[in-house]
């Protein structure tokens, strides 16, 4: 700090002592108000870290993590109706029983000589 006895008689010398003053005040308001507006941030931060919301979930990830279970519900359904609709997943039945019309047809019947069991 100045004393009266270090002051400059000269009154160029006073301007340009009160010109240097003024601009490191206005340095020094400026540096104020960035660490204030710092002071703002940390504090927003700790209220978000450490305040009564830091439990809840954020609405954004609550509705993204919404749509991934209504996304995987509507996948699950698609398979289930296209496996439902299709019966690709069945053996095709053959029918062997019928057959050509230009085959001729014989019929022959074996008697069995002994209708008991051997064993019995």
């Amino acid at each position: 700090m100045l004393m009266e006895a270090d002051l400059p008689e000269d009154v160029d010398a006073l301007r340009a002592l009160v010109l240097e003053q003024a601009r490191e005040l206005d340095a020094l308001k400026g540096f104020k108000v960035e660490v204030e507006r710092l002071k703002a941030i940390i504090d927003a931060l700790q209220r978000h870290r450490f305040g009564r919301r830091s439990e809840q979930l954020d609405p954004d990830q609550l509705q993204l993590a919404l749509e991934e279970v209504e996304t995987a519900m509507a996948e699950a359904e698609h398979a289930r109706d296209k496996a439902s609709r299709t019966p690709a997943d069945r053996p095709r039945r053959t029918n062997r029983g019928s057959l050509p019309a230009h085959l001729e047809r014989v019929e022959q019947i074996v008697d069995v000589e002994s209708k008991a069991c051997p064993c019995c």
